[in-house]
This record gives C-alpha cells, structure tokens and sequence, in this order.
C-alpha cells in the first residue's frame, strides 16, 4: 500500500486545535474534544442535556428591553 501524501492545506485556527485534541486523545479515550477540561467559558453537563430554548428567548426579551429602556434617555426623540 501507498502512504497518504501531506495535506497540502493542513487545518489552521480552530479546526488545527480540534484536530490536535482529537489525535491526542485518540489513543487514550474516545470523547469529544469539546469537552476538555481545558476549554473555558463552557458548561460541562451531563451527556445528552441540553437547556431549555425559553432561556435564550427570555434573554434577548430581556436584553431588548434594557436598550428600549436606555434609549428613552436619548435627547432629541420622537
């Protein structure tokens, strides 16, 4: 058999970062990158669970109505 030639356009950003995790924890487990330790900003939950969509909706009512709140602050409306 033939060795597959280099990728000519190896992965960069994100895609090279998954890519890495994935080799690396290929011959340890198999478990999604995603889901490292080391990623931040990212709530790890049970697998399968995933939030309620009302959360983000509730959110963006919320947000929504503080700009519709601070803009009536704005001289020179209607």
């Amino acid at each position: 058999m033939s060795t597959p030639a280099e990728n000519p356009h190896p992965p960069t950003g994100a895609l090279a970062v998954v890519a890495n995790a994935v080799a690396a924890n290929a011959a340890v487990t198999h478990t999604d990158p995603a889901r490292r330790p080391d990623v931040l900003f990212r709530v790890r939950r049970e697998e399968g669970h995933q939030p309620s969509a009302w959360w983000s909706i509730g959110a963006f009512v919320v947000v929504s109505g503080i700009v519709l709140v601070l803009f009536s602050f704005v001289p020179g409306g209607a």
